[in-house]
């Protein structure tokens, strides 16, 4: 495998569904997909339900044959089985058997991931540590919870020392403390430098882990990016300052200037300065809207001007949730304006 080869490569990746009696019926699950995930992050796949997530997730694992494209792990041709000897993988609806032991359970998929017993015998018991199953070690798979399938699954995805993690919905059925020990695991992984592709509909939880995402929808990415890049709202700011006089807002344009977390423009009582609860420095939180560099300049000068002082001035951020529902509400609209894939 080439040293020096992302993670995940996918190029023009394309995937046609034929149904029908003669097969005339088509369903284009992937329309010509490219990605690339680099060693050692934590990405994020985004996607409403019928994106197409579940066939580009299966295309990488070689289940699924693309019509189309390419797709590489570490450099390998995933249709090759060399291509999934450094992989771990948590499917959603995953089926181990009922009557084996959380024990026997990971010796046996372990022995057919091709771990040694040696390598099992010192391993099982760690993972079951770490995902925090130990007590239940000898007690049999049919009488877990949700989430406690979840924990054992993740503790199977990791027994071969996988370079490169799939995990599709790991934090499902799991309780809150049961996905910060996830989320905890994912992080130290990161910092080992395995790679780990997940799939969550618990946007929060991608938020908190993931450094890049990209949101698939209907077979193509409308969208990819770091966190910080998606979430940061256009034109917005967060601005903390001291009271601004009702005079210097009057001199700026409707709108510009609004209480931290009141909706623009204007809502306040006249001959009062305009802000939100004073914080105990006497200073005050604002939203500024300015649609260029140049007119947030010439606001920030207006303000100061009026004898305001600024302590701070950030582009505010929207959480990825908000963001995920505006690109995927536009259809057809916010494809055409969004799609800004990397190649």
């Amino acid at each position: 495998m080439p040293e020096d080869a992302p993670a995940v490569a996918v190029r023009d990746l394309a995937k046609t569904y034929r149904s029908g009696v003669f097969k005339t019926r088509t369903v284009e699950a992937l329309q010509g997909v490219t990605l690339e995930v680099e060693t050692g992050e934590i990405f994020g796949l985004l996607g409403p339900n019928g994106a197409g997530k579940t066939t580009l997730v299966k295309s990488l694992l070689g289940i699924v044959y693309p019509t189309g494209g390419r797709a590489e792990l570490f450099g390998v041709p995933a249709t090759r089985s060399a291509a999934r000897a450094p992989v771990g993988y948590l499917p959603e609806n995953h089926r181990f058997p009922e009557f084996l032991t959380a024990r026997k359970m990971l010796d046996t998929y372990g022995a057919l991931s091709g771990v040694a017993p040696r390598e099992r015998k010192a391993r099982i018991p760690e993972l079951l540590e770490k995902v925090k199953m130990a007590e239940a070690a000898d007690a049999r798979v049919g009488t877990f919870s949700k989430g406690m399938l979840q924990r054992t699954g993740l503790a199977q995805a990791l027994l071969s020392r996988p370079r490169l993690l799939f995990l599709d919905e790991p934090t499902d059925g799991v309780d809150p403390v049961g996905r910060r020990q996830i989320r905890d695991i994912l992080v130290e992984l990161r910092a080992e430098g395995t790679t780990v592709f997940l799939n969550s509909h618990l946007l929060s939880e991608v938020e908190q882990v993931c450094s890049r995402v990209a949101i698939l929808n209907e077979g193509e990415f409308v969208r990819e990016g770091t966190i910080e890049e998606l979430t940061q709202s256009e034109h917005v700011y967060d601005l903390r300052a001291t009271p601004v006089p009702e005079e210097t807002r009057q001199a700026l344009p409707e709108g510009v200037l609004t209480p931290a977390g009141e909706p623009p423009p204007g809502e306040h009582t006249d001959g009062e300065a305009l802000g939100a609860e004073a914080t105990p420095a006497e200073t005050r939180r604002y939203r500024v809207t300015a649609d260029s560099r140049a007119h947030l300049n010439d606001v920030i000068d207006r303000l100061r001007r009026g004898g305001v002082e600024l302590e701070s001035i950030t582009p505010r951020r929207q959480t990825l949730e908000d963001y995920f529902i505006d690109v995927v509400s536009r259809g057809e609209e916010g494809r055409g304006k969004e799609k800004e894939v990397r190649p």
